[in-house]
Order: structure tokens, then sequence, then C-alpha cells
């Protein structure tokens, strides 16, 4: 079945239009430096071929998501995602022929990369009985499959540039018609363009895209420099799915719209330059900020304090009267409650704070102390996590799990145990820092990497570098948040 997509007219006002079956076997890139209108005609493009051909758009900017309502394209936000889920969805699209924009604003250069990475990845890898028929579109492909490193990681850059070679070389025998649009050819990997068999080239002024360009047509320099006169909106097209000579495009009108257009000019403010100074200057008049309040004063270190009472001979006291169990766990409770709500607290050993521990069971009229060394650093281990009651059979599994931590790592434990049964923001690197005593994230990423490593912990980082951490034993998850 022949099916023609009208993409405009020529010098002549004859309609120009693409084979949509011939560009599915034979892939297309569009190339144009900034404003030459290659989002028009891929919109174009994908306007007049709706409802005809999957549509799957990649895109860096967030252009393409208006297409949502008319045309009932699927948003996936890049943001919301880990590489694992993108990798999922681009395998039930392949499924389900679903079209689809993945929207990639507001990642990094980096993130895009690695999202558009795994969606390709997924996408190329799905089944056999999912390969139909699909346009994939590519814009600002320049990003994903670069000819140089740029400031990604390697790793990353070869996981983006392989993807996209896949759907440029071998994405057809899966139905996949690579559409790849770009400003600089220069800039793309080689391999990557001259797999297209169709080209709509735009306005270009740099020699060095010049001189690809005319490799890629077959022309002669000088008869590719009519490029640089062409008019924004206006493309020279060559193709089997196009022409077999070239010509000259005007792209046609569009439905839809992006949702940044190009700047237009504005009328500048007509403020006299006096008042302008004022407006800008007029900070100077305010009022200058309240002083900060006074620093408390600084408490004596409690190491002087614990070994003043441990060398202090106690005098002779009557006995005290017993207390009730629910009475005793309720002292024990707010004990440990002050002794962490010091902030000197942190940086010392669980032998030092039993000291104090039993100091203010006795002030509180509890003597001898309900814990022994053993109980006491298991306890603050659960009240540097915020659980200062004694845990109950809710929190027997979780302390099983830990038996095989050492005792220092076990608060650090309970920490990110707690935020997850309660499915809360995963606490920050400094957080843990505070429980485990010490003021390296460096060894709290250590830590985590053992705990880790030990199947208790699965963390994972999604692209817009928020991590969140899973108990699987338990089917426990934190909410992601900055690490």
């Amino acid at each position: 079945m022949t099916i023609l997509v009208d993409m405009g007219t020529d010098g002549t006002g004859k309609s120009v239009p693409i084979d949509l079956e011939e560009l599915l076997a034979t892939r297309l890139l569009v190339q144009g430096n900034s404003g030459s209108g290659k989002s028009h005609l891929l919109r174009r493009l994908l306007e007049k071929s709706a409802g005809q051909v999957q549509q799957v758009i990649i895109d860096p900017e967030g252009d393409f998501v208006t297409f949502s309502e008319p045309y009932g394209h699927v948003v996936i936000d890049g943001l919301d995602h880990s590489e694992r889920e993108v990798t999922r969805l681009a395998e039930r699209i392949r499924e389900h022929r679903a079209s689809v924009v993945l929207n990639l604003e507001g990642l990094e250069a980096e993130g895009q990369m690695r999202c558009a990475a795994a969606f390709l990845s997924g996408m190329f890898d799905a089944p056999r009985e999912h390969w139909y028929p699909a346009l994939v579109v590519v814009d600002e492909a320049q990003l994903f499959a670069p000819t140089g490193g740029g400031e990604v990681s390697e790793e990353v850059r070869r996981a983006s540039l392989g993807a996209m070679t896949n759907l440029m070389c071998r994405g057809r025998k899966r139905g996949l018609a690579g559409i790849i649009a770009t400003q600089r050819l220069a800039k793309l990997a080689k391999n990557v363009a001259a797999e297209a068999s169709n080209f709509l080239m735009g306005r270009t002024f740099l020699d060095i895209d010049m001189a690809r360009a005319a490799d890629l047509l077959g022309m002669e320099r000088r008869q590719a420099e009519q490029i640089r006169d062409l008019q924004r909106g206006t493309f020279l097209a060559l193709g089997p799915a196009v022409s077999r000579r070239p010509v000259a495009v005007k792209i046609g009108d569009v439905e839809t719209s992006a949702r940044s257009g190009s700047p237009k000019l504005t009328p500048l403010p007509e403020a006299p330059p006096e008042d302008m100074k004022e407006l800008l200057f007029s900070f100077a008049d305010e009022a200058p900020p309240p002083p900060p309040p006074p620093a408390p004063p600084k408490r004596p270190p409690s190491e002087a304090l614990m070994e003043k009472l441990a060398a202090s001979v106690p005098s002779p006291v009557a006995a005290l009267p017993d207390k009730d169990p629910e009475e005793v766990e309720t002292i024990v409770a707010d004990v440990l409650r002050a002794i962490v709500g010091d902030a000197d607290s942190s940086m010392r050993s669980a032998a030092v704070l039993y000291q104090d521990f039993q100091v203010r069971c006795r002030m509180a009229g509890l003597a001898p102390p309900p814990l022994d060394i053993a109980g006491f650093t298991r306890r603050l281990a659960c009240a540097r996590a915020g659980i200062f009651d004694a845990p109950g059979e809710d929190w027997a599994p979780a302390l099983d799990l830990a038996e095989s931590l050492p005792d220092d790592m076990l608060g650090a434990f309970l920490l990110v145990a707690r935020a997850a049964r309660e499915n809360a923001p995963c606490p920050s690197d400094s957080e843990i820092a505070e429980t485990y005593g010490t003021s390296s994230l460096g060894r709290v990423r250590r830590l985590l990497g053992y705990i880790e490593s030990r199947d208790l912990f699965v963390a994972r980082v999604d692209l817009a570098g928020k991590r969140s951490i899973s108990l699987p034993h338990l089917g426990w998850t934190t909410q992601p948040a900055e690490v």
C-alpha cells in the first residue's frame, strides 16, 4: 500500500510528497542551522502521517508534547522514571503499538543520553513478534550521537552512540525507521548519518557542514553552496522516498505548535534613565537585616563531666522505690531522646554514652539502670534512627535482618528502614553520616555499598539524580530524594 505524505511545494507550486512505505525502509536525515525550520518540518511529517503508522518521538526540548491532545500521543517524562523503567516502557510501546513522546526536558545532557539509550535499546531488543513498523524521530540527534566525548562520561557516550547506531544501521529489519534531525552535520557521528538514504537539507553556513552535506548528497561542493541561499522553512530534498534529483521544498503549514517559539521583538520600557536607576538600586534604601542572635554559651565537654562523675565516690542514698514497667520504659525513652538530642553525642562511642545513660537514669529515679551495655547499644542505634520507644513486633523483621551487620551500622540501617517503612523521602548522605557518627560522606557511601552487598538494600538513582532505597526482604521502599 502506497501512502504519500504531502510535505509542501516546490518552486513551481507542485506538491512534493514523501512515500511513507519507502521512508520506512530507507530512513531520513534532516539538517539545518538553528532557525532553519527543522522542527517545523518534523511536525509537518508527523502530523500528516499520524494515524497511518506508529510514531515515537525523542524530544530533548519538550517541543512535541503538544501532540498528546490532538493526536493521542502518550507523553513519557524522563524525569519521572529510572533507566530500567524506561526500557520496560519501550518494550510495552512496541507491543501495544502506541505513539509516544519521550520528553527529556529538564534533564542534563548526560541524563538525556542515558534515558535515550535505555529507551532505544528497549525498542531495539523487543521480541520478534512485536516488530511492527514505526517512525522513530530523534530531534537534535547530535546530542545522542556525538562525534566526540564532550562533557559526558565515555560510558554514557558509548551507550547512546551504540543505541543510535543500532537504530539507523539495524533498525530496518525490526521495523524501526530512524528520522534524525541535527543542527550540525559535523557534530553528528558519521556512521549514524551515513545510514540515511533520504535527505532534507536546510540552510547551512559553515564550510565543514557544507562539505559533509555535499558528500551525503553526492554533489560537488560548488553545487552544494546553494544550501546557503535557502530561505527559512525551505529544504533541499533528495532520496528514494522523495525525489531522485535534488528539489527545493517549501514546507507546508502545521496544525500544532511548540510550547516555545522563536523570540520576537517587543518594545523596550520607556522609563527615563533616572527612574530606571532608581528601580535598580532601590535595595540600598532597604533597612539592613537584623543582627544574628548571640550564640548560646558553649557547654562544657560531656566527656570531662563523665570522667568527673566516674571518679567521684557517691554518697550513700536511700533505696529508690520500684516503678512499673510502663513507667520505666517511658523514662528510658525520655533519656534516650535527651542523649540523641545532644549535638555532641553523635561523635561519641556507645561506651561513653552509657555512662551518661546511667547518670540520667539515676537522676530520674531508676537504679540500677534497666539496660546493660549491649542492650543500651541496641536501643541507642534505634534512637538515632528516630525510634525511641522499645521496638515492637512490627520492627522485629528489620532487627532480625540487621543481625548480620556490625553494631555501629545498625543506626544507619534503621534510619533508612524507618524512612522506607513510612514511605518517606530517602535520607541524605549527611543525615546518614550524623547517625553513623562520621563527617565523611565517603564513609557513608562505603557503608551503603557494604549493606547493599549483603542484599539488605537495593539503591536506585533516577535520571534526575535522586536516590531511593528498597529493603527487598520486607517490601519497603523510600521515596526518591536528593543524596
